[in-house]
């Protein structure tokens, strides 16, 4: 594993993603992508009591299905790397317990699954472990009650305002097998312009997508359309907007560029404002869609650069800006040894 630039790692043995399992909602599995998902849960408690338990119970079964998926136990686990939105990430860790397997707790806010997705990368790659398995999730009534308000209280939501996706999304990656691989990892840096609306966050976010992507262009000496999706998550249908004038600004169009906020749901049919957001969004778009598509032969190669907000009420209701992150993760169709 070497440094290519200034930010981006290649790994010189590219570690295969040998499975992958997505968890829905019932608006999600109402969206346009509600195919790709492994499970579309109709109950939103999925079984439990409360919102946080639902979360949790969510992101077990997620894990639970992609290990199954690669013939493999927990036991079989070298580490997984899980996060989430709430406080401490209760998500993951009520998730994971029982299952006996060292865990790595994130935080990148939406960027989560990008960021667990390139330390597992690394970490196999690096033969520290042979397997490793990055997981997040995100509920919609959770984080409602977390970061804005409870639903009880049915306060209006503004036209910039993302809704939050109920998904889990899990990949496992193993030393060998079947693709697709996980070539670069382009981590970010924290990016904050000054942004202080915590109902915009694809603007918040925009800026670190842009940074993040521009030195990974840089570094690897890629252009744009040396990529066939470049998937940022989650900028919603503004952030996303943001984001293409800045590289217009530069010269570069990015006309091969999605967004997961975009893709998971139908935005003017399902009333969603700014498009779709949260750990789970680009997760479960990730472990669904574009990991079929890549193993089906439809896409070659695919940069998956998610995004996060890195606010919380307590620095929103103090008057600070919301600082932005996104890490870049390199996919590319293909087997390894």
């Amino acid at each position: 594993m070497g440094r290519m630039g200034k930010q981006t790692f290649v790994l010189d043995s590219p570690p295969a993603i040998v499975s992958s399992a997505a968890v829905a909602g019932k608006k999600e599995g109402d969206g346009p992508l509600g195919p790709s998902f492994d499970i579309v849960c109709e109950d939103s408690f999925f079984g439990e009591e409360t919102w946080e338990k639902a979360e949790s119970s969510m992101l077990s079964r997620t894990l639970s299905l992609a290990v199954g998926k690669a013939g493999l136990d927990f036991s079989d686990l070298g580490c997984v790397f899980s996060g989430d939105l709430l406080n401490q990430c209760v998500g993951s860790s009520f998730g994971l317990r029982g299952t006996d397997v060292p865990v790595f707790g994130l935080y990148g806010a939406c960027s989560t699954m990008a960021e667990g997705l390139a330390l597992a990368a690394m970490t196999v790659s690096a033969g520290y472990a042979e397997t490793a398995a990055a997981v997040t999730s995100s509920h919609f009534c959770s984080a409602e009650r977390q970061y804005r308000t409870p639903l009880e209280y049915g306060g209006q939501r503004t036209p910039t305002a993302q809704w939050t996706v109920t998904g889990a999304g899990c990949a496992v990656l193993a030393a060998s097998g079947a693709g697709p691989l996980i070539t670069h990892v382009t981590p970010g840096r924290i990016v904050d312009l000054g942004v202080k609306d915590a109902n915009n966050m694809g603007a918040a976010m925009a800026p670190a997508a842009y940074d993040t992507l521009r030195a990974h262009f840089a570094d690897t000496g890629r252009a744009p359309d040396f990529y066939d999706l470049i998937l940022t998550g989650d900028l919603g249908f503004i952030g996303s907007e943001i984001l293409r004038g800045f590289f217009e600004r530069d010269g570069v169009s990015l006309e091969n560029h999605n967004d997961c906020g975009m893709m998971i749901f139908d935005r003017v049919g399902q009333d969603v404002h700014g498009g779709g957001s949260g750990c789970g969004c680009s997760a479960s778009v990730l472990c669904g869609e574009i990991l079929g598509a890549l193993r089906a032969g439809r896409w070659k190669n695919v940069l998956f650069a998610a995004t996060g907000a890195l606010l919380s009420p307590t620095t929103s209701m103090q008057g600070e800006s919301i600082p932005g992150i996104c890490c870049a993760v390199a996919l590319t169709s293909g087997e390894t040894r």
